[in-house]
This record gives structure tokens, sequence and C-alpha cells, in this order.
């Protein structure tokens, strides 16, 4: 098969960009004498949401052809995405899934969805899942799939390519707000984001994990992508909610009642946690006032 370029997987895949930047009117942020904007990355393309496109699309050209290998939870969105990725552009995808339990269980929504999209699931042990960076792990996972030759992406997408199809993402930001601020799984959007962004913006991150790991994973990212720092940025890591895929009632009643005022579908693990996040520290008066925020929305509820 023929190298696909970079360009091939733009023209393949149809993306919408620049994504729209709109301002959400919000008493709660206006009394403070903020203003939000809404980055809605969630309308880039209809299956490969937000910051799943801007992180696959390089390596989705790297691939030249091969088969791309990927890594998730039962409920990934990356491997969703990824598969979704592979119907559109006729590439061979493999998932592996992290749980060996849940092969002999009914595929669930989400892992269903990629099945549906052709990507062959390999459920692996948790304590092989833990070593999957370890080379020889890594050979036998390779092996165990029959795809010894796939171009591997890491969990979430984020690597140096990702990192570097983020950048576009700040660039789009650039002098548009003061402040521009990320859900954080993998940190590969953020890492980007913030390189991407010019003058005197920063970036805020705020994790969707507990654990306080990203910023040694920021760090050595952008010196994978760059060789170095880039971009004023900083987590706060308050607000995981319990953790990864963790939406308590209080965290589901703000998500509704931000969709009710501002007519945006909230994705709960990501978005809702960063726009609630954002509220308490309009609250906190952690925005000067006259400042502008944008919320970048990476993802949107999945049926």
């Amino acid at each position: 098969m023929a190298r696909m370029t970079s360009s091939d997987a733009l023209a393949g895949l149809r993306p919408r960009l620049p994504s729209p930047l709109k301002e959400a009117v919000d008493a709660r942020f206006e009394r403070h004498g903020v203003r939000l904007l809404l980055k809605r990355d969630d309308l880039v393309h209809p299956e490969l949401v937000g910051n799943k496109w801007r992180k696959l699309a390089p390596n989705l050209a790297a691939a030249g052809g091969r088969t791309v290998l990927t890594f998730g939870g039962a409920y990934s969105n990356h491997l969703r995405a990824t598969a979704a990725a592979g119907r559109l552009l006729g590439l061979r995808t493999v998932g592996v899934v992290r749980g060996e339990e849940l092969a002999d269980r009914p595929l669930n929504p989400s892992l269903a969805r990629c099945a549906a999209d052709g990507m062959r699931l390999c459920f692996v042990t948790r304590s092989v899942y833990r070593r999957k960076t370890d080379p020889d792990t890594l050979a036998a996972v390779l092996r165990a799939a029959d795809a010894e030759d796939a171009l591997v992406v890491p969990e979430g997408g984020s690597n140096a390519a990702a990192v570097r199809g983020c950048v576009e993402l700040g660039r789009e930001l650039a002098g548009a707000a003061d402040l521009a601020a990320v859900a954080c799984g993998t940190s590969g959007t953020l890492a980007g984001l913030a390189a991407g962004l010019a003058g005197s913006a920063r970036t805020l991150g705020i994790p969707v994990l507990k654990g306080g790991f990203l910023t040694g994973e920021i760090r050595a990212l952008q010196t994978e992508a760059f060789g170095g720092p880039r971009g004023a940025w900083s987590l706060d890591e308050r607000f995981h909610h319990g953790g990864y895929a963790r939406v308590p009632a209080d965290l589901e009643a703000f998500a509704a009642d931000f969709e009710q005022r501002h007519g945006v579908p909230v994705e709960r693990i990501y978005v809702a946690k960063l726009l609630h996040a954002l509220v308490t520290l309009a609250a906190e008066g952690a925005f000067p006032r006259g400042s502008t925020v944008a919320a970048v929305i990476t993802g949107r509820p999945f049926p």
C-alpha cells in the first residue's frame, strides 16, 4: 500500500477547522468581570471529536497504511476514535483492552462500537497492561495480535506527534483569551496547546484522574516534541471528583444545568470537570476582572 501522507489523512477525515469559538454569557462569570468563551472542538468531526482528531491525524499519517495498535480501558474514547478512523481511512486497527476478564463478557456499547468499526480487540490482564511500555511485554502483545509491523500509539494517543498536532489548537486561540483551560487525561492536548499559545496567554489543565503525576508527563512530552518546555501552563488537581470516570450526583447536576443554560452538550468524564472547575475558580477570584477565559470543549457525550 502506498504511504499515506499527512494531507491524505486530513482529506480523508475532513475536519472542521478552525473549530468555532463562541461566547457563553454566564452570570457566574460576569459577576466577577470575567468573559467565558467555549472553544467547540467537539464540532471538529462527527466521530473523531476534538482532541481525538488533533492527536490521531499525525499518527494516522505516520502509519503509512500499516496497522495501528493502541491501548485503552473498557470505555476508552480513544479506542473508539481510533476504530472510527480506521474505518474511515481503510486502516486495520487493534485495540489492546485493559482487563482480561472482559473477554468473557458481552461487549459494552463502547467496545461494541469499536468492533463494529472493524477494530480487533485484544484483552490483556491488568498486570500485563501496566507493563505495556516494557519492550518485551509490548513485543509479546504485538505477536499475540498478529500486528508485529504495526504503528504503536500510546494510551490516550499522547506522543510527540500528537503534541505537535495540538499546537494548532493553541494557535487558533492565540490573541483571543488570557487563559485557555482544558481537561487532562494523558496531557498531550495541554502540552501542544500551551506550545501554540502566543504572547502572555497561559494554559490551565484540569486533571480528571487522581495521582498528581501529570507535571512530569507534560514536561517529558514537550521535551520529546520540541526539545524542551514550551508555553506558560499550570495544573489544578482539585477537580477529579473521585477519579477517572467518576461522575458523582453533584457533577451530573452541574453538567445538566450547564447544558440547559447554554445549549451545549457536556461530556461528563472530561468536559464537565473542566467547566465545574472554571465556575469554582471564578467564584474564588482566580481570574482577574476584565480577563477572558477560553474553555476547550474536547468531546461530547457518546450515544
